[in-house]
């Protein structure tokens, strides 16, 4: 019994050890100005983040002709739709439209 108890409270002091160094190492981090899963990460031109501030995602967009989204910055806008590709934009805008369609 005695071994069970040993066992369950060497449990319990691990894991309090585990969080005590998780919450060291974060506030370690944020004074310094990285994250621990953003240590040596690169900007878009391939330099690292001199700023500090944490770089936001690029939004997506969802493509008119298939449905897939894409970076909005890799997307091709025609008339107000956006497309994954210009092939998907040529292909929807060959399609036709009105009473050419039934």
């Amino acid at each position: 019994m005695r071994e069970i108890f040993l066992l369950i409270v060497l449990f319990v002091v691990g894991q309090w050890l585990a969080k005590a160094l998780r919450r060291h190492d974060a506030h370690t981090a944020q004074r310094s100005g990285t994250s621990g899963a953003r240590r040596g990460a690169t900007n878009a031109n391939g330099a690292a983040g001199a700023s500090g501030a944490p770089q936001l995602a690029e939004p997506m967009i969802r493509c008119v002709e298939c449905g897939v989204h894409a970076p909005k910055g890799d997307s091709v806008i025609v008339a107000g739709q956006a497309f994954c590709s210009a092939a998907h934009a040529q292909r929807h805008g060959a399609r036709p439209t009105g009473r050419d369609a039934r």
